[in-house]
């Protein structure tokens, strides 16, 4: 139904206060350059800075200045008329996706960046998708319209392909020599002429537009219809509706996700600005609606969400945080999720790497609160005593590229864990593994640039050089047949001697039954306080077979031996033990075995051909595939795949699905590497001894 007019009232008041909004799109959209227009626009800058020249604000850091793109949040505070409103520039390649994720689900509402590029559409669907799940308001911004080649209309069914939410076209193109010049409003029925990096120019719609003006508003309305009967009425019995109705419903469905309002322009330019700040300003939710959305109450003590942490290099750890609920000043004792209680060492107001300090952080809030050792990325903190709860569960993205690394000079390593530990609070997304199988420290991520990143910041803000090489394939070894053999460990010194005598049978077991020790002797050949210590020599023996890799599905029992009263002990015959397992295994036929993984892979439907392609020559064997559920156009892909073809895997994947591919790999089995592939595998790992 149609909104009274004390909701609007209502509506309008909550228009009010600050507001934050996440900047998100696919790579290479133009959100940094948006945040430019915007920062110019609202006079936060006297001139849009260009992330080709590196005098954005966005993308300031040394490595996003490498790289030529995002690789972290920017975060920038602007006042348009009377409102604040900070914007977070998120990182569009999914290799660093969770920087959105972590911040996302207390923003207000999102600008989705994004163009008429059909290449692009999987990772529009993969960020619109992250945004519905976490039920965040969201405004499509159809970038680079000085650019467009097509017919509007024809783009908008192509992004809708995309999103499950209704794509709602709120202005159309004027065109001039097949240029768009400016835009016709549907809401306002204003026409608009671009100005280069200024306001667009308020002009009558063109008299050859009006009947495509009528025709797209009429569909606009429709839409709205479809959640407001009394609008719906009102167009079958062809009434003009009050601007008013029009724009509480374009206000209410969005902010209850109902629809997604296209709105155009040209970030590059600087066109379409001005409109879109009084679209968020208007229609975007406030903090209290927010706060709800996160089910926290309107009362109690103040209540802050730390969206992204930060490790500066003179001015120490800083908590990009949300104020929910209430203020928070200097010296304010606060109390984290997860139970460390600390006080707050200052507040800044972060414009992409500088801050500028704030006596207060007022509810809505996006400051970086000093000095919040305990509290990290996802918690929330508050005053008092009590341990607050959590508000937005934001599930751990699953590694899918691994590296090991090793420092050039062994007296880094104390500052290396350091450094890494930092570098992990603040990317969630970025695992520390201590692998003591392997002897390797591990560093996993999502992707290999996300990696080259994270090992780009290790040396150049904590100066920690390192190696990285592939990580050891957990190869095991077996046997083929079984043999009897025996083992005598006898010394004599000028005291006590030393002597243990066993006999063992060694055979294969089937593949996955692990290990097994058989105490089969008899008369007490060998004394029953020694088993114990067979067993252990056995067990260690089976750390390292001839192949040097350790041994799996085998039985050991022990049938005969022999002891001696006073030289006999546990240190005998663990000794014993080992050299009849010494004697056994190479006699056993040793072969090697290799860990096969199942794989589910992720991907656009059109990519099918070329991730089958990837896997067969990675030597895997496809299982079969089918429809992503939920997905609208994508597939699963599932393969059985050894181990060691699936390390840099995730790079050929991304390549082959325009960056979006993914998977998720988890042990299956072990089975036999013959040939020159073991060979190859036996020697590098000789080499390594």
């Amino acid at each position: 139904m149609g909104s009274t007019g004390s909701e609007r009232a209502q509506s309008a008041r909550s228009s009010r206060g600050p507001r934050c909004i996440a900047i998100v799109g696919p790579f290479q959209s133009g959100k940094t350059t948006l945040l430019e227009a915007i920062l110019e626009r609202t006079g936060a800058v006297q001139r849009a800075g260009r992330v080709t020249d590196g005098s954005s604000v966005g993308d300031g850091s040394p490595e996003a200045r490498a790289h030529g793109h995002g690789v972290e949040l920017n975060a920038a505070s602007v006042h348009f008329i009377d409102d604040r409103m900070t914007f977070l520039d998120c990182p569009g390649s999914i290799e660093f996706a969770a920087e959105a994720r972590s911040v996302t689900p207390a923003c207000d509402a999102a600008i989705v960046v994004c163009e008429a590029d059909e290449r692009k559409l999987p990772a529009l669907q993969v960020i619109l998708r992250d945004l519905e799940e976490a039920g965040v308001p969201r405004f499509l911004f159809l970038n680079k319209i000085d650019t467009h080649a097509g017919r509007v209309q024809e783009t908008l069914q192509m992004l809708q392909t995309v999103s499950r939410t209704p794509l709602l076209l709120r202005q159309i193109p004027i065109w001039k020599n097949g240029i768009a010049v400016g835009y016709i409003d549907l809401a306002l029925e204003r026409a608009f002429i671009y100005r280069e990096h200024a306001a667009s120019q308020v002009v009558d719609i063109p008299a050859e537009e009006v009947g495509q003006e009528k025709q797209a508003r009429f569909s606009m309305l429709e839409r709205l219809a479809d959640y407001d009967d009394s609008l719906m009425e009102e167009l079958i019995e062809e009434i003009e509706p009050p601007r008013d109705q029009i724009f509480d419903d374009l206000t209410r469905e969005l902010r209850e996700g109902l629809i997604v309002p296209v709105l155009l322009g040209s970030a590059e330019r600087g066109n379409g600005i001005t409109r879109l700040l009084k679209a968020l300003r208007h229609e975007a939710p406030a903090v209290a609606e927010t706060r709800a959305r996160l089910g926290v109450t309107p009362d109690g003590l103040p209540l802050a969400h730390v969206m992204k942490t930060i490790h500066t290099t003179h001015g120490g750890k800083l908590s990009l945080s949300r104020v929910l609920r209430g203020s928070f000043k200097e010296g304010d004792v606060v109390v984290g999720s997860r139970g460390a209680e600390v006080r707050v060492g200052g507040l800044q107001r972060l414009t992409g790497g500088t801050g500028t300090r704030e006596a207060e952080a007022v509810e809505g809030d996006v400051l970086a609160f000093n000095r919040l050792e305990g509290v990290h990325t996802g918690d929330v903190f508050s005053t008092g005593k009590s341990q607050p709860r959590a508000v937005a569960s934001i599930a751990p993205l699953e590694p899918v590229f691994t590296v090991a690394i090793a420092t050039r000079d062994r007296k880094d390593d104390v500052r290396l864990n350091a450094a890494l530990a930092k570098l992990a609070e603040e990317d969630p997304a970025l695992v520390i593994d201590h692998n003591g199988e392997a002897g390797e420290l591990r560093v996993a991520g999502q992707g290999e640039v996300h990696l080259r990143v994270a090992l780009e910041r290790l040396a150049g803000r904590y100066g920690v050089q390192v190696d990285r090489h592939d990580t050891r394939v957990g190869y095991r070894e077996s046997i083929r047949h079984k043999v009897s053999v025996r083992g005598r460990h006898k010394k004599q010194t000028g005291g006590h001697g030393q002597f243990g005598d066993v006999v063992i049978e060694v055979e294969p077991l089937e593949r996955g039954a692990g290990f097994e020790f058989v105490d089969r002797v008899t008369g007490g050949v060998v004394p029953r306080q020694y088993i114990g210590s067979v067993e252990h020599g056995v067990r260690e023996a089976l750390d390292a077979g001839p192949l040097g890799f350790p041994v799996v599905d085998v039985r050991v029992t022990l049938t005969d031996g022999s002891y001696h009263s006073v030289d006999s002990s546990d240190m005998a015959f663990r000794a014993a033990a080992r050299l009849a397992m010494a004697e056994a295994l190479p006699k056993a036929g040793p072969m090697l075995l290799e860990p096969v993984q199942t794989v589910e892979i992720a991907i656009p439907a059109g990519a099918m051909s070329k991730a089958s392609g990837i896997v067969s020559s990675r030597r895997g064997q496809i299982l079969g595939y089918d429809g992503r559920p939920g997905w609208e156009g994508w597939d699963i892909l599932k393969a059985l795949v050894p181990e060691s073809e699936i390390g840099d895997l995730i790079i050929e994947l991304r390549s082959a699905t325009a960056g979006v591919g993914t998977f998720h790999a988890s042990f299956d089995h072990l089975a036999e590497l013959a040939g020159k592939s073991a060979d190859a595998v036996v020697r590098k790992e000789a080499a390594r001894h």
